[in-house]
């Protein structure tokens, strides 16, 4: 039974558990901006990817994002390390434009927002809008913030597209999403770009084209990358000593335990209260979700889309040191996460502590003892819901 203060980190203003329709605490930090020289009728310049919504679905809301300003780009991973307020500041100068279309939509519109979707790089486009832009940001657990929205009514491309060569043939081959997305990723089209050229619809085989909502795109593709990498890392040699990674970023803590053994992963949220989705909570509330070497076969509800996005960044550490592992992967969010960011956060967070070196032990308790003085809640509390640190292996204690 999920207690009522437990339903906000459950949910992360997504999935209505609380059955208000518009999350109260995602409202209340929902701000008009005043910023100077903002477009009223229309706006030309640089898009830089294209967002698609998810309310209303089949029928959805799609369209460009406008660059006014940001400089910050669609890249999360080089915003790791930028502050709160940088993030929040140039993520509002970036405009969401929106026009009515059904996810299997051919029709010119759609067609287009592909081309600019799969673009080399930020492409000129021009909007003819409605009415005039809604001034206030947008926040969400998955999806990093944006600034004004607006619908519109006609969209121009002003320049020619470029579109890298291996993108534009596996979009136009007959691959499945999946297939498609593992070639493009280990041609080093970032998982950023991946998510973008998804959710329009441009993967997968023509009969199954269709588009696909940000929000649900960004798990997917975490989920389709990941698996692949796992099908590889389980053929790998297990590690032969127990390594500590650790990040901290935006007020999240990670830190990521590898043990010898084959591939299984559990991943601990941890949040205080006074974090964004915690208010409510009188005490510490610890939310587990574990998968065992032949991976999951349900979604992992308790943690979503940050779930995967951990074991992206794990599975990619993994991956590039040939090994596999038994991983506990710790995230301890306090109370200075005041507003969600993104997924990203998490992404680039695991991905940080697993390119920055280890910490190695001969022995799962020197491990632990060194884990305990890294986290702000008592390691025990982990321990009462873990299934791996419960395990009980000879080498974990002698070597």
């Amino acid at each position: 039974m999920v207690s009522t203060a437990q339903l906000c980190i459950y949910c992360k203003g997504s999935r209505n558990l609380c059955g208000l329709g518009r999350c109260p605490l995602l409202e209340r930090v929902r701000m008009e901006q005043k910023m100077k020289e903002i477009p009223e009728k229309g706006f030309f310049g640089p898009s830089t990817s294209v967002f698609v919504g998810r309310f209303g679905y089949p029928d959805i809301s799609v369209g460009p994002t406008g660059d006014m300003g940001s400089s910050l780009g669609e890249n999360p991973e080089k915003w790791f390390g930028r502050g709160y307020d940088e993030i929040i500041e140039k993520r509002s100068l970036v405009l969401r434009s929106k026009y009515k279309q059904n996810i299997f939509s051919r029709d010119r519109f759609a067609e287009e927002t592909k081309l600019l979707a799969m673009a080399k790089k930020p492409s000129d486009v021009e909007l003819d809008f409605k009415g005039r832009p809604v001034y206030r940001m947008s926040f969400s657990d998955m999806v990093q913030p944006v600034g004004p929205s607006v619908s519109i009514s006609r969209m121009r491309i002003a320049e020619n597209i470029r579109v890298p060569r291996v993108v534009d043939r596996m979009v136009n081959d007959e691959v499945k999403a999946s297939d498609a997305a593992q070639i493009l990723y280990n041609k080093d089209i970032n998982i950023y770009k991946l998510t973008t050229i998804l959710s329009t619809g441009a993967l997968g085989l023509e009969k199954n084209k269709k588009m696909v909502p940000t929000r649900w795109s960004i798990t997917a593709m975490d989920d389709i990358i990941g698996k692949n990498l796992m099908k590889e890392i389980r053929a790998f040699p297990s590690v032969n000593e127990y390594r500590v990674y650790f990040s901290e970023f935006l007020n999240n803590r990670f830190i990521v335990l590898l043990m010898p053994g084959n591939w299984e992963f559990e991943n601990f949220e941890a949040w205080k209260p006074g974090s964004f989705w915690s208010f409510n909570l009188k005490k510490t509330e610890i939310v587990e979700e574990y998968e065992p070497f032949r991976g999951r076969t349900s979604y992992a509800d308790k943690q979503a889309g940050g779930y995967y996005a951990a074991r992206l960044g794990i599975l990619e550490g993994l991956h590039s040191m040939g090994r596999q592992a038994r991983v506990v992967s710790f995230r301890e969010v306090y109370e200075g996460y005041v507003v969600p960011v993104g997924v990203w956060q998490v992404r680039e967070n695991v991905r940080n502590a697993m390119k920055s070196g280890y910490k190695k032990f001969a022995t799962l308790k020197e491990a632990l003892e060194y884990i305990k003085g890294r986290l702000k809640i008592n390691l025990e509390e982990y321990k009462k819901k873990s299934k791996l640190l419960k395990q009980k292996r000879l080498m974990d204690f002698f070597g």
